[in-house]
């Protein structure tokens, strides 16, 4: 991600769309991993406190891209994140996709 790293959103910074490399495939790689990691540390502890909280973390990661960061980037990215996220899936290649911008 170079320059484009950040930690939150600050809708002053205007950062460059990334989408090669791991980006190709999904828009939140960062995300689908940390998913995968709190998958992994459930299963190896498999208990009713270990699945709540997965299900906690996963919600919290699903709420962060919808409501915070797709949002701002297509603010900051308008038609190029439209039509990147029409092609590219959200956390799995193709599941998640937004839908293609209309064109005028």
């Amino acid at each position: 991600m170079g320059t484009s790293w950040r930690a939150g959103v600050d809708s002053a910074e205007r950062t460059e769309l990334v989408t090669t490399g791991l980006f190709r495939q999904t828009r939140n790689p960062i995300y689908t991993f940390a998913a995968l990691f709190y998958g992994g540390l459930a299963m190896m502890v498999p208990n009713l406190l270990a699945f709540t909280a997965l299900a906690f973390q996963l919600a919290g990661i699903e709420l962060q891209v919808r409501l915070v960061e797709e949002p701002y980037l297509l603010a900051m990215h308008g038609q190029t994140y439209q039509s990147y996220a029409a092609r590219v899936g959200r956390f799995l290649p193709g599941i998640g996709r937004l839908p293609r911008p209309r064109s005028t």
